[in-house]
């Protein structure tokens, strides 16, 4: 099982124009892990006509604060927070910046809009670690692990924090929420 997160990040970028159609620039935390997902995000957000403001963060201990300084010195009106395990200590720490700076946020994986981020779209880990069950039971069974194929995830996740969204005044589409696999309320 792999989880590579191929176009992932640009169906962030969408999803943010979705929810904010008049969004005039975001800005996006990069770091050493997310060459390949800026890559894909700038290539998607020239396309959509969004300007984006890079802020990247280069080493751990990150300055979160000085990062949201950053931002809102470049007049961005959105963030969008590339997938990076780097990220993981600070899962509580970013979403409350970004609701204290006002600004929607747009991340990879269900635990940050748990913790208090917007919105989040990326793999389904709980599909995924049974799917890589289920092989290992196959291997336990006799199988070879030569002879089970490498699986690309088939299930994402869109999970949307309304609490969230009142907080920053914001009213979500209809469409977003209809399509969203978990709401918080």
């Amino acid at each position: 099982m792999t989880a590579l997160h191929s176009e992932l990040p640009a169906k962030r970028v969408q999803l943010l124009k979705e929810l904010l159609p008049k969004v005039a620039k975001a800005a996006v935390f990069t770091n050493e892990q997310t060459s390949g997902q800026l890559s894909l995000v700038q290539g998607t957000a020239r396309r959509l006509g969004l300007p984006l403001h890079v802020v990247d963060l280069k080493r751990p201990p990150f300055d979160y604060e000085a990062a949201f300084a950053d931002t809102l010195r470049a007049n961005a009106d959105a963030l969008l927070v590339l997938g990076s395990g780097l990220w993981i200590p600070a899962r509580h720490k970013i979403p409350e910046l970004a609701l204290k700076a006002r600004l929607p946020t747009v991340f990879n994986q269900s635990q940050w809009a748990k913790a208090g981020g917007l919105m989040s779209y990326g793999l389904n880990f709980p599909w995924m670690w049974q799917r890589g069950a289920e092989m290992v039971a196959a291997i336990l069974r006799g199988a070879k692990s030569g002879d089970i194929p490498i699986e690309q995830p088939t299930r994402f996740e869109l999970v949307i924090n309304l609490q969230t969204a009142k907080a920053l005044g914001l009213t979500m589409p209809p469409s977003l929420l209809a399509r969203a696999d978990e709401v918080i309320e």
